[in-house]
Parts: C-alpha cells; structure tokens; sequence
C-alpha cells in the first residue's frame, strides 16, 4: 500500500523531532503512565482555557517506543481546541486512524499509551477517577 510508507515516515517524523515535547509551567492537569509490558513511560501535560473545558495547550514527556512517542506527539498536536468530553469519547480507533499504519496487537497499548494517560488525567481533574484507581493496562 503506498500511502502505509508516508504514514511510517510521518511516525518515524514524530518520534525523531516531536512536537510539544517537554513540560508545561502550570499545566491545568498532568498524569503519568506506563505500559509495563514494554516499558513506554508518558507524562500529558494539559492547559485548559478559561471555560475549563477546552483544552489550550498540551505537551508530553517520557520514553519508550517510536510507536508510543510518535503518537503522544501526534495526539499533543490534535488534542489542542477540542474539549474535555471529546478527549474523554476517543477512542483507540481514533487513534490508530490518526497514526495510519496497521498495528500488532501486541502494539496496540504502545499506539494508545498517551490517549489513556491523558484521558486518566482528565478524569482524575474532573473528580471522576481517584488516582489510585487509574490503569494502564
């Protein structure tokens, strides 16, 4: 398939040069995961507007993966002018849309890895999962 070779090269793009990475000074929430079974490790950083629900800026920190890094840099470029409830009703279909590529199934925490940090984080903000409770799994 040609375009699979653009979106590799577009995953191999973000996980060389990603953008918004680093921290936030005083981010609305952050959050960390992991992904035990290979080790990928994210931290979201998110700013929220003034109205509390849309989401401003976003920057991400960590290691692991190309998979794991390229879409925590993609998903801090898309996250940026949606609000809270449509961070909260992504799901991993959107993000393997937005990567492109077919993934393993053994992957698949790796492609997700940020989506659900950042949607913990949300939750967690919003008081609606105690921090304890969050999973990576």
């Amino acid at each position: 398939m040609v375009g699979s070779d653009m979106y590799r090269q577009q995953i191999l793009d973000h996980y060389r040069n990603p953008r918004n990475h680093g921290e936030l000074e005083d981010p609305t929430f952050s959050h960390v995961g992991e992904n035990p079974m290979c080790g990928d490790e994210i931290t979201m950083d998110v700013e929220l507007a003034e109205d509390g629900e849309t989401i401003e800026r976003v920057a991400f920190r960590g290691e692991g993966c190309a998979i794991s890094q390229a879409a925590a840099s993609m998903l801090s470029e898309r996250l940026p002018g949606k609000t809270l409830s449509e961070l909260r009703e992504m799901d991993r279909d959107d993000v393997l849309d937005m990567l492109g590529v077919d993934i393993s199934p053994m992957r698949i925490k790796c492609a997700v890895l940020a989506e659900k940090v950042a949607q913990d984080g949300a939750e967690i903000y919003l008081g609606e999962k105690d921090l304890d409770r969050t999973s990576t799994e």
